[in-house]
């Protein structure tokens, strides 16, 4: 009888112990797809830096997080690209941040790091913007289309979720992510000189925070961001964007 007991014991341990092992095995294949995902964005990185890759990374990282999500079976609404309760309390959170962020940018850290840094960000590829039309109106395609569609699905809905990924998505991994990917955000803006670096930093980081208080939601950081961009386009196009 004792050793029926035994047996028995023995099967229930393996029987609770089979479903850890298995989803500790899972959690290390996923964990080396996204190391390997993660080196993919590194290269693409290096790649745009000695100006291998035309006009913008983001493309690129885009089709890389479509393909990531598509082999998971997760899609983008998975990462957040849906509503926030509503449509409206979506569209209504999203301009309400977006113009706290740009305040906060325009009266805020920009002139703190311009102090600090000595140094105004550089914006000279915005230039030929002022006074024109026509590429006003392509500025704006580009601030709705390539920046706060691409670069948040890209930046919060992908990269963040793939470095949480590693650190098993614990309260821990997600501040580890906030702070990684968003000095990787800052660094994409190398163009706009150090200021302008540590400044898109900043505001990738309240675009994060915007992402997980939301509860992981996409949409509102999008149309925040959205709304952000087009005030600096429509400033620098009147010829009003300070430093400029």
């Amino acid at each position: 009888m004792s050793k029926l007991a035994n047996a028995t014991s023995e099967i229930s341990v393996q029987q609770q112990a089979s479903p850890k092992g298995e989803v500790g095995a899972a959690w290390r294949q996923s964990k080396w797809l996204a190391v390997g995902e993660l080196l993919l964005v590194a290269l693409i990185f290096v790649a745009d830096a000695r100006h291998h890759i035309y006009f913008s990374k983001t493309p690129y990282l885009l089709i890389l997080g479509w393909i990531s999500l598509w082999i998971r079976g997760i899609g983008w609404r998975g990462v957040g690209l849906v509503r926030y309760r509503s449509w409206g309390i979506t569209v209504a959170l999203g301009i309400g941040c977006g113009l706290l962020m740009e305040g906060f940018e325009l009266f805020v850290s920009q002139p703190l790091l311009v102090k600090l840094l000595g140094k105004q960000p550089n914006f000279e590829n915005f230039r030929a913007l002022t006074g024109n039309p026509k590429l006003l109106f392509l500025a704006l395609v580009l601030v709705w289309t390539l920046a706060a569609f691409g670069e948040e699905m890209v930046y919060r809905g992908y990269l963040m979720n793939r470095v949480a990924d590693l650190f098993r998505r614990t309260r821990a991994a997600w501040i580890i992510s906030l702070i990684a990917v968003n000095v990787g955000f800052g660094l994409a803006h190398s163009g706009q000189g150090i200021t302008g670096m540590v400044d898109e930093g900043l505001m990738g980081i309240l675009l994060g925070l915007m992402y997980l208080v939301t509860g992981r939601n996409l949409s509102v950081p999008v149309i925040a961001h959205g709304v952000a961009d087009t005030i600096d386009i429509v400033w620098i196009f009147f010829g009003h964007y300070p430093g400029m």
